[in-house]
């Protein structure tokens, strides 16, 4: 259900696969990507499709008010995050609709068995409590701002990625002097990749953006048949079919939060 609920946060950036060098720490030799780079590169994420950018969004346009090297930087993060999301959304959903859950209650009065018993998977996060949404998305919140905030970049020796950091780089959570100490890292907890060569690693970028565009589609194909039986004849039958709204993070279960119902209310399409 964790999984599902970033899946709000899908978007598609026809941007090319990361640089070999911006392996390196950030202190060494990090410079902002270019279209240049981008169309090096572009054939070795796929060399079929090769360089797509239809919109001319890594072009000098003036994107969103900023340099275009921070523009780049800025798509390049956002469709790495992305796709990490709807890669945690894919398998998310694929449990979810399978009915497996933990055989213990979430509260006194809730159990996971009940939850599971609510449908598909969006319908599970709707009858997940109030109370559990709120943590599950306050620390969502967290890992946001502790991405965004320069001073737990530098801590990490990272950059912000529109500043000449390594789009996609998470800092370290353990490099932060908290009054507890956090014994694992949310990148790479057991340091498997951290003694990989340059070479294994380039690798496995390549290979995760390509995953996260493939996840990207295949969560859209499960929300959209899910909506809108039939809209995805590969599915047909065998996605659960949502009457709620699938973009909201709150049901009618939180109408005691402020605010959702007037949201539940609103409809851009009246």
């Amino acid at each position: 259900m964790l999984a599902l609920t970033s899946a709000a946060a899908l978007a598609f950036s026809p941007i090319a696969p990361l640089r070999t060098s911006s392996l390196a720490p950030a202190g060494n030799d990090v410079r902002m990507e270019t279209t240049a780079d981008l169309e090096k590169l572009a054939k070795e994420l796929n060399p079929v499709l090769g360089f797509w950018d239809p919109f001319g969004l890594t072009g000098d346009i003036g994107l969103g008010g900023v340099e275009q090297s921070e523009a780049i930087g800025f798509l390049r993060h956002a469709e790495i995050k992305h796709g990490r999301v709807a890669m945690a959304a894919f398998v998310g959903y694929l449990v979810g609709a399978s009915g497996a859950h933990f055989p213990w209650n979430l509260t006194p009065d809730v159990s996971y068995a009940s939850i599971a018993e609510a449908g598909s998977p969006q319908a599970q996060w709707d009858a997940t409590p109030t109370a559990a949404k709120l943590q599950i998305l306050g620390f969502i919140g967290f890992l946001e701002v502790m991405s965004e905030t320069q001073y737990v970049l530098e801590l990490s020796g990272e950059k912000h990625y529109m500043r000449g950091g390594k789009p996609g780089a998470f800092p370290s959570l353990k490099a932060v002097p908290w009054p507890h100490p956090i014994p694992l890292d949310l990148f790479d907890p057991f340091g498997f990749s951290k003694n990989k060569s340059p070479e294994a690693k380039a690798k496995g970028l390549v290979t995760e953006l390509n995953n996260g565009r493939l996840a990207m589609w295949g969560i859209l194909a499960f929300v959209s048949e899910s909506k809108v039986p039939g809209s995805v004849p590969a599915l047909k039958g065998l996605i659960a079919p949502y009457s709620g709204e699938t973009m909201a993070p709150f049901s009618a279960t939180d109408i005691d939060l402020p605010l959702v119902k007037e949201m539940l209310a609103f409809s851009p399409f009246a």
